[in-house]
């Protein structure tokens, strides 16, 4: 947990999930007032590379890597949208490289990613999947700025997995198995008009990513999140939204929020009560709090 003050006062973190790796990545250029949060998804057949590093960690570092190394000197001359088509270019090179076969959705190294750049009338925004903005005004009212691309997926998913538990499925790894199915279905339409955008090499990217730009007026924060900051609900009920969570941090602050989260998580290891792939999910974040 880190805090930067100037003219704004930021907190971040980035944190481990259950799995081995952390899968997100956090992106602060403040030369060229750039701000994100990358969340990658490895592939689904199985890679790893050195010291086991995952697809997933390697799509988010590839990412940020880039977003990390743009020259200074561009200024106010690049916006959200070109840069996350770049870095799609360069982690299709990357992965061509390490004998990752472009044409095959299911070996991709891939990320889910949210980017900002900050201007002193407006934010410039692009998204892709499920990384989300949301907007805290001066009123106290909460607008989400982006929308869930992958929520229909991850719907579906969480009904199975609790009609898995309901059926007597108890473990982690049998529920995994049979939700394992639509995974894939749902992995084989990113970048598609059935699916949701994502950065995984894939050109088509362009067709899905979505950016735009909100003025400042009476803007008073943001906060920018991987998927891993929702929290779970039991089954039946709607899944948690940007709004809800961006709601919790005001009340407990970004740090104490988290630590509620993980102890919520922690009490259903085996994701019975509260239908989702995995324990605990990495979890990164910049609250942007303007003075």
């Amino acid at each position: 947990m880190e805090k930067e003050t100037e003219m704004m006062e930021i907190t971040k973190l980035s944190l481990k999930g259950s799995n081995s790796w952390n899968e997100d990545a956090l992106v602060e250029h403040p030369a060229l007032a750039m701000y994100g949060v990358i969340d990658g998804a490895t592939s689904l057949v199985p890679f790893t590379g050195e010291n086991g590093a995952t697809g997933g960690y390697y799509a988010s570092r590839i990412i940020a890597d880039f977003l990390h190394g743009m020259p200074s000197s561009s200024g106010s001359d690049w916006n959200p949208a070109e840069a996350m088509l770049q870095a799609n270019r360069i982690l299709h090179d990357e992965m061509v490289k390490q004998g990752i076969r472009a044409d095959r959705k299911d070996e991709l190294w891939g990320a889910c990613a949210v980017l900002i750049r900050i201007e002193e009338d407006f934010i410039e925004y692009a998204q892709a999947g499920d990384c989300m903005l949301a907007a805290v005004y001066e009123d106290g009212s909460i607008r989400t700025v982006t929308h869930d691309q992958l929520a229909h997926v991850d719907n579906r998913t969480r009904e199975l997995w609790a009609e898995g538990v309901e059926a007597g499925l108890r473990t982690n790894t049998e529920l995994w198995a049979h939700v394992k199915p639509q995974i894939i279905n749902g992995r084989n339409t990113a970048n598609t008009a059935e699916g949701y955008a994502v950065i995984n090499g894939d050109p088509a990217l362009s067709r899905y990513i979505e950016s735009g730009r909100i003025n400042r007026i009476q803007l008073k924060a943001l906060l920018l999140i991987s998927d891993g900051l929702y929290m779970p609900k039991p089954a039946g009920f709607p899944a948690a939204d940007a709004e809800e969570v961006t709601r919790s941090i005001l009340d407990k602050g970004l740090e104490g929020y988290v630590n509620w989260l993980i102890q919520l998580e922690e009490g259903d290891p085996q994701c019975l009560q509260y239908p989702r792939v995995k324990k605990s999910d990495d979890k990164t974040a910049i609250w942007i709090d303007f003075k």
